[in-house]
Order: structure tokens, then C-alpha cells, then sequence
């Protein structure tokens, strides 16, 4: 073997799209929720361009059997990262068959739900698809897929393109899906799971799915709200069609980012599906108008490298910040690039790398490059904008783009000197101020934000008429928000009466940044900031029954009293902490047992991450602290969400520092189960 395998190394470094074609594959895959894994036979069918001794499929930590090219077994190597066909491949048609089986590291997570269902997603972007699926880690590389997946006939399954067969066969189901055009292999998806679905229709009738599970069916309305109109808007907007034939979205637990636009499908995080109040703090809008962009912006045109990730990025943010103009007015839109303006000159005093570099930043490929997009529009004008956008979507559909290639359809609509343009906005890591807030000013709100900002290091007399009058008027929340802020330093006495002013303007938003700014309440305060509790946002009651908590020990049992029945978003915020406050409130509860047993399950593995975190903060916070917490906490550390296993790791590292708690972890170790006794050991061996 060891020749073949010299023979071809010297093509692996080429790449393999300039000498084949991978048209089309068919995939007829069956999971196993038990044993983590993925079986199924796939068969591809590619053009050779010019001849070839080896293909090869990207394909991670797989067994593969009955590899043949056009129905006769053929010679092939397992790397363990990839599959490699070894045979004399002349210029024409070819089919490549196989069967393969995995147990995938990442890219297709089995969340378990309650120890009683189980949800099966996919995340192939920055995690691979080859990890789940024989496929193409390089996104030149695009193929139609149409993937069959049999599963128990209690759930649902969904992967991309149209729904073409489903049939039972026994306790199972056979979903057949096919996409009519091709993608790159990042965009493959799954999701099984137990959903309700709602079905609609765009104006330009495309079928519209929006799935919940069973238990969210009454957080339809306010976790879709918008859904339709986006969709609507951005084929107004974009002025090319939506080009895929059906477009659902699909929430799951513990997914690791807050959107993905998976051909035809985006899947979402949970934590997006709220209720009309929920809605004030958390929804789903920018992720929805942003997903949805992508469909056109990445899915249809994909970047031909990561250099160019900006034409992705870039432009969901600028067409999802459309959406919410079109949604929330023209103040809404101006105030988040104001914000987005001041995050990127904050970050560019530090951050070396522009948007026309693989190794940017996120805030710098999507927020920077959707600025550069908005001075590109407003420069050129909208007409040439919209008509340079239509060119460029027809020209590369279904094809990779380089940011040359959008310029020559600006070039052909406008004399716009995108040289400057490109040196100022995309290769240098400065931040164009004054010609960013010559645009901004354009809205009456920002000029107001500005003056208030000017006024930053202003003494508190020499401008609180100013203030007040602003606070009076009817000028965009924001600005009222940045006025709380801007006055937070000052003593108490001498910003009493904004404060007052603050909280009479009856915004959720501008309340709410009165309850963050006083930690400290002074007792002439109290009645004022306890009205912050029966605001309409789970977020704002959050901070102002923990500051209420802490400030007056004398009035915990109302506060307590008034809010044992509150329970929050979907990941308990409002009930947890409530939980940590009763339990540390001296003889208020009669069976503080049970309060202790609640708190510590919403710790466990029944839940998701963030409701898990969130528990954990507080136990820990609270030093509501026993082997269930420990043992709860180590299993953080074993997740899929880094974000949450990196919060268990750093938490055990603080609490390791005291002998007690290091006995304790000794203790537990030997009733973990293996992964988590890897993790452990680590930790105590650092």
C-alpha cells in the first residue's frame, strides 16, 4: 500500500475542483439516537476534466465498504480524514457508490431532551459537513444534494430542498428531500425533532415553514412576528428572486450560534422563541432578516475564500439592518449603526486586521463590512445600487464570487472610485469617522446623540436643562438611554430629578437603563424603582428584583412574595434567581429542601445550556454548594457548546483554590462518568 500512497500525495495539495466535477449525490442515511451515529449508502456522480489517478471526498473518522466507480469495485484509501479513489480516471461521466458509517466528533449533535426525546441537528459551517456526511470541505466545490433519512415515525425530519417522498415503513419514517441546484457541502443540513409547523405563503409564492416544538405552540406569533414580512421585504429589496422554492426555519437546543442559513432551512437557537414579553428583550428579527439574506448572499453566491467572507457577512448584516428600518423606522436603523460605528473604533485600536483578510474579526466582517455597503449604497445612489446587486446575483448564481467580481457590476452602474473605497473601508483598520457621521446625521436622532456625547466630560450643572429638555422630548429612545448612562458617575442628589424623568417616559428600554445604573438605591428612591418591577421585560424585572433584593433586607419577603411566580425566558432567568434569593433569605421559606432540589435541576442535564448556566451562577453565587452542584458543574465542562463548557472549566479552576472544594471534587470523581472524569483530572492535575 505504501506506494499507492505516494503516488498520490503530489495531487492532494492540488486543488481537485480544476480536475473534477462532483455534480449531484443521493444519500440514504439512518441515525441511531443511542449510539450517536450515522449509516447510509451515497452515491455521487461527477465529470473527470482533465485525467486523474485519485479523487478524494472529504470524510472524518468514517469506515466505509463496497466502494465501486460505475458498479466495479475499485481501489480506495481510508485516511481518516478522507476517502480516497485510486484509478486511472479519463475525461467523462463517472458514479461513485459506497456505504459508510460514523459516530461524529462534531458538525451533528443528539441533544437529549429530559431523558425522554431526543433532537438531532447539524452545524456545517466552521465545523464540517465531512464530519456527518462524505462531502466537500471546500466551498468551490458544489454539488446538489438529496439526502433520504429514515427515522422513528414520531418525529420530524427535515434536510435541504423540497420534500419530495415520505413514507412509513414499520416504527419509522422515510423523508426524501431533493435540492434542484447545487451548494456547497457547508450548507448540508439536518434536524429531527418533535414539531408543531405552520405553513404560509410569500407573495411570490414560496412556501414558508416555521417550526416549534409542541410545548412553544402559544410563543408562535411573537417568535415569528415578523417572519413573512422579512422575507417579503428582502425580495423587494434584493430584487432577485428568492432562488431556492421553499424556505423554513427550524429552532434547536444548545445550538452553537444564534442563526444558521443552511440552504432552504435555517436553524436558530432557542432562545429566540419568546413570548409577547420576551419579545421587548430577545427576539428573533435581525437573526431572521440576517439568516434569510444569506440564502442569496452566501447560499446562492458563495465567497470564493475566507478572504472574501465579507460578501457573506457583510451583506446579511447591511440586508438584515434594511429589514429592521422597514420594521422599526429610520431611528431604529441609524441607531444601531451608531452603535456598530462606536463598537469598530473601540475595536480598531487594537484590532490590525481589515475586512479583505481571512483572519478578521466578526465584528470586522460583518459590521464593518455592512458599513462599507451603506456608504457604497448612499454614495452611488439606490437605483445603481439595486441594479449593480441584480447583475451580480444573476451573473455568479450558483457560483463562487471574489470581491473584484462585485466591483466590476458597481463599476458598470457608477464612476465611483472604489479604489479609494476599498483602501478605506476593506484594506485599512481605521475607521472612516467624520465620513460615517456625515451620513449619520442625516437623522435628526443621531444629531441629538451626537450633542449629548459632546457633552460627555461637561459638568453636570453647566448641562443637565439640556439633558432634562431631551429626556422631555420626543427624540428616539437611545438617545434617552445614552443619557442614563452618560449621568450614571454622578452622585445621587444631582441627577435625582433625571432620573425621575427617565423612568415618567414609559419606555421599556430607557427604564431599564435606569435599573442598571443604580446599584445602589437610596431610600427616597425605593417606590420610584420598585414600579421597574411590573415592567413588561423579563430582563428589566431580572435587575431591579436583584438590586431591590440586595438594598432593602427589611422589604425582601414582599419582594419575594411579589415574584414567586414569575418564570421568564425559556431559560428561567426570572426563576432561578428567584430560587438563590429565597434560599438566602433568612426563615422565609417553610421546606427550603425543595427550593434547594429545584435550583439544582435546573443545573442538570434536563436543560439546555444557558438555563444550566444560569442555575449554576447562582448556586455557586450563592454558595448553595453540595456534591449535585459539583458533579453538575463538572459536566459542563464535557458540552458541545464551548461557550458553556468553558465556563465550567473556569469555574471549577476558581473553585479549586480552596482545599475544601479541591476534597470535594476529589470525592465526586469516582462516580463520573468517563468523559467527565477525563475533564476533571486535567483540571486537578493543572
Amino acid at each position: 500500500m505504501k506506494y499507492i500512497f505516494l503516488f498520490i500525495t503530489s495531487f492532494v495539495f492540488a486543488q481537485q475542483t480544476q480536475f473534477v466535477d462532483f455534480k449531484s449525490v443521493s444519500g440514504q442515511l439512518k441515525l441511531n439516537a443511542v449510539e450517536k451515529s450515522v449509516s447510509g449508502t451515497v452515491d455521487y456522480r461527477f465529470e473527470v476534466l482533465k485525467p486523474i489517478d485519485t479523487i478524494k471526498i472529504d470524510a472524518k473518522n468514517m469506515e466505509f465498504s463496497h466502494v465501486q466507480i460505475d458498479n466495479k469495485d475499485v481501489l480506495y484509501i481510508n485516511t481518516g480524514k478522507e476517502l480516497q479513489i485510486v484509478n486511472h480516471f479519463e475525461k467523462g461521466e463517472n458514479r461513485l457508490t459506497f456505504e459508510y458509517s460514523v459516530k461524529p466528533k462534531q458538525a451533528l449533535y443528539f441533544v437529549n431532551i429530559d431523558n425522554s426525546e431526543t433532537q438531532i441537528w447539524t452545524q456545517g459551517q466552521g465545523r464540517y459537513t465531512s464530519n456527518w456526511f462524505p462531502s466537500f470541505d471546500d466551498v468551490n466545490e458544489k454539488v446538489i444534494f438529496s439526502l433520504g433519512v429514515t427515522y422513528d415515525i414520531d418525529y420530524q425530519v427535515v434536510s435541504n430542498g423540497i420534500l419530495k417522498e415520505k413514507k412509513s415503513e414499520g416504527n419509522s419514517t422515510h423523508w426524501q428531500y431533493q435540492m434542484q441546484n447545487p451548494m456547497s457541502s457547508y450548507l448540508l443540513m439536518l434536524a429531527i425533532g418533535k414539531y408543531d409547523k405552520k405553513e404560509f405563503k410569500a407573495k411570490s409564492k414560496i412556501p414558508l415553514e416555521y417550526y416549534l416544538e409542541n410545548k412553544d405552540a402559544n410563543r408562535f406569533e411573537p417568535t415569528y412576528r415578523y417572519s413573512k414580512r422579512i422575507f417579503d421585504f428582502l425580495e423587494k429589496e434584493i430584487s432577485v428572486k428568492y432562488p431556492w422554492g421553499i424556505y423554513r426555519e427550524i429552532p434547536v437546543r444548545d445550538f452553537l450560534y444564534a442563526g444558521m442559513e443552511n440552504t432552504t432551512t435555517t436553524l436558530f437557537a432557542t432562545r429566540y422563541v419568546v413570548d409577547s414579553i420576551g419579545f421587548t428583550d430577545r427576539n428573533y428579527t435581525n437573526v431572521d432578516a440576517h439568516e434569510l439574506a444569506h440564502h442569496w448572499f452566501g447560499d446562492l453566491i458563495t465567497a470564493e475564500s475566507s478572504k472574501h467572507h465579507w460578501l457573506q457577512e457583510g451583506f446579511a448584516t447591511y440586508y438584515a439592518a434594511l429589514a429592521e428600518r422597514e420594521i422599526y423606522g429610520e431611528d431604529f436603523f441609524y441607531s444601531k449603526l451608531y452603535e456598530t460605528a462606536q463598537q469598530i473604533k473601540f475595536a480598531s485600536r487594537n484590532d490590525s486586521i481589515p475586512v479583505l483578510n481571512a483572519k478578521a474579526s466578526s465584528l470586522t466582517f460583518y459590521e464593518k463590512g455592512a458599513w462599507a455597503l451603506f456608504v457604497l449604497h448612499e454614495s452611488i445612489g439606490d437605483k445603481a445600487f439595486k441594479k449593480a446587486i441584480k447583475s451580480y446575483l444573476k451573473k455568479y448564481a450558483y457560483q463562487n464570487v471574489n470581491t473584484q467580481n462585485f466591483f466590476d457590476e458597481i463599476k458598470k452602474v457608477s464612476d465611483f472610485d472604489l479604489d479609494q473605497f476599498q483602501k478605506t473601508w476593506l484594506e485599512s483598520t481605521a475607521f472612516d469617522t467624520p465620513a460615517a457621521n456625515a451620513l449619520l446625521s442625516k437623522n435628526k436622532a443621531i444629531q441629538t446623540r451626537l450633542e449629548v456625547d459632546k457633552l460627555k466630560k461637561t459638568p453636570l450643572p453647566e448641562k443637565i436643562e439640556f439633558l432634562k429638555n431631551t429626556l422631555e422630548s420626543d427624540v428616539y429612545e437611545t438617545v434617552k438611554e445614552a443619557i442614563v448612562s452618560q449621568i450614571e458617575p454622578e452622585k445621587y442628589e444631582a441627577k435625582k430629578e433625571l432620573l425621575l424623568i427617565a423612568l415618567q417616559t414609559n419606555n421599556v428600554q430607557v427604564r431599564q437603563a435606569v435599573a442598571s445604573s443604580l446599584s445602589k438605591i437610596p431610600e427616597d428612591f425605593r417606590t420610584n424603582y420598585e414600579t421597574l418591577l411590573d415592567d413588561k421585560s423579563y430582563q428589566t424585572q431580572e435587575i431591579a428584583l436583584f438590586y431591590l433584593w440586595r438594598n432593602f433586607p427589611e422589604h425582601r419577603t414582599a419582594y419575594l412574595n411579589k415574584s414567586k411566580d414569575w418564570v421568564g425566558f425559556n431559560d428561567f432567568n426570572l426563576r432561578t434567581l428567584w430560587l438563590s434569593l429565597a434560599l438566602s433569605t433568612p426563615n422565609y421559606s417553610e421546606n427550603p429542601e425543595a427550593l434547594v432540589n429545584e435550583l439544582i435541576s435546573f443545573s442538570s442535564t434536563k436543560y439546555e445550556a444557558t438555563t444550566r448556566q444560569n442555575a449554576l451562577e447562582k448556586l455557586i453565587a450563592f454558595k448553595i454548594i453540595n456534591d449535585q452542584v459539583l458533579s453538575n458543574l463538572v459536566s459542563a465542562t464535557t458540552h458541545h457548546m464551548w461557550q458553556f463548557s468553558k465556563y465550567g472549566r473556569d469555574t471549577i479552576r476558581v473553585l479549586l483554590k480552596n482545599s475544601e472544594m479541591r476534597a470535594s471534587f476529589e470525592r465526586i470523581l469516582p462516580n463520573l462518568n468517563p468523559e467527565e472524569q477525563f475533564q476533571l483530572n486535567r483540571l486537578l492535575k493543572e
